[in-house]
């Protein structure tokens, strides 16, 4: 269970900012039921697995808008003077760079540089937002708790305070722009700003894709949550788009090639080899847990294996599972993810893949208890290419 902690801010109040709208229940099941909802879970979490045609939905995320409830994903504040020096040392990524309206990517890793999650920091007025996959807000809180001997910071979680609707697609603007509530767009990606609307609350709007388009997450207080997200989805129809689920924004994420913590990379990897070290690592900061490790590996040149597309045989009978191997004469990969891509018509999938075996266009085995058949290794986001 997460252990909170609270902090008395200039206010008088007994919570930070980020929590001055007290604890309401978020988007309802009978809200998601209402519009058609199926559903499915993800680490624990209900989440709706679509709206009745994943494939509409899926078309929305990358020629429209998708809006997509994230609100089931982990979010933690880190309050008091010292939240951004002792972040600074606990992650990959220079969180002391980070200017005001501003965020970054960072992997948090233990002493030996195998990941413990990813992070999306953003800096508040009076605090620092992290982000995270669903499942993991206890042990991140340990994990940083941990190091907290003399330092003036408290963990809190923010989860029961804020959601966070997601909104994808090239005319992702168009959709945030027709709430009226924000007079300019943050333009640039990891970039944010924020608007204190009478009726609705505190609100944060950060530029962030999640599925290699245009793309925006909006933190919003749980009691406006259920109202914002209509008028999203409202706004979304309006220019041939739609409330999508996780089936669809898994599909278009993986389609990018972008890794989720949890199932493409997990505690037994080290971030170079994740695909993630030109967004999540900074070579040049000061120390942090893990430092010596990954600033060897970077010397000393490319680890052994990495993340990396896969083709796969269009028909067949069942998609890979996490964990099937990969065999050239003798096993060099495993999957992590698969599905089938609406936009290369189909299926591919993400796997780790031995050094020798980089190249694009190598060919593979791939070993599943459904039988065996061909993978073509390819570059990262896909291509259009065929088996």
């Amino acid at each position: 269970m997460v252990r909170l902690r609270t902090v008395t801010n200039g206010n008088g109040l007994d919570r930070p900012p980020m929590f001055q709208s007290g604890v309401q229940l978020g988007v309802s099941r009978d809200f998601h039921t209402s519009i058609h909802a199926a559903f499915t879970e993800v680490n624990g979490a209900e989440v709706v697995s679509d709206y009745g045609d994943w494939l509409a939905e899926h078309a929305a995320l990358t020629t429209s808008a998708g809006v997509v409830d994230l609100s089931f994903r982990s979010r933690l504040c880190l309050m008091g003077a010292d939240r951004a020096q002792f972040l600074h040392g606990q992650v990959t990524n220079d969180v002391n760079a980070i200017g005001s309206n501003s965020g970054c990517y960072a992997a948090l890793v233990s002493n030996k540089g195998r990941m413990q999650s990813d992070l999306h920091i953003w800096r508040l007025a009076d605090e620092l937002l992290l982000d995270f996959e669903p499942g993991y807000g206890a042990a991140v809180t340990q994990r940083l708790e941990k190091f907290i001997v003399s330092d003036d910071v408290q963990v809190m979680d923010a989860a029961p305070h804020y959601g966070l609707v997601h909104i994808e697609g090239p005319s992702a603007d168009t959709v945030i722009a027709q709430l009226q509530l924000f007079s300019e767009l943050p333009a640039k990606e990891l970039t944010s700003t924020h608007v204190n609307d009478p009726a609705l609350g505190l609100m944060y709007l950060m530029n962030l894709s999640r599925a290699g388009s245009r793309g925006f997450d909006l933190f919003i207080p749980v009691g406006s949550l259920g109202e914002v997200a209509g008028k999203l989805i409202t706004a979304a129809q309006s220019i041939g788009g739609r409330a999508c689920g996780w089936r669809a924004l898994e599909t278009a994420r993986i389609e990018s090639g972008i890794p989720r913590f949890g199932v493409d990379m997990d505690e037994t990897n080290l971030p170079p080899e994740t695909g993630i070290e030109s967004r999540a690592m900074n070579f040049r900061k000061g120390c942090y847990i893990g430092q010596e490790v990954l600033n060897r590996l970077h010397t000393m040149g490319n680890v052994t294996r990495a993340l990396r597309g896969l083709i796969l045989e269009k028909e067949l009978t069942a998609l890979p599972v996490r964990g099937d191997k990969l065999a050239m004469g003798k096993e060099i990969g495993r999957v992590t993810s698969a599905v089938f891509s609406p936009r290369l018509n189909t299926n591919i999938a993400l796997a780790y893949v031995r050094r020798e075996q980089f190249a694009p266009g190598t060919e593979l085995t791939l070993e599943t208890k459904n039988g065996n058949s061909r993978a073509l290794v390819a570059e990262l986001p896909f291509v259009k290419a065929a088996v």
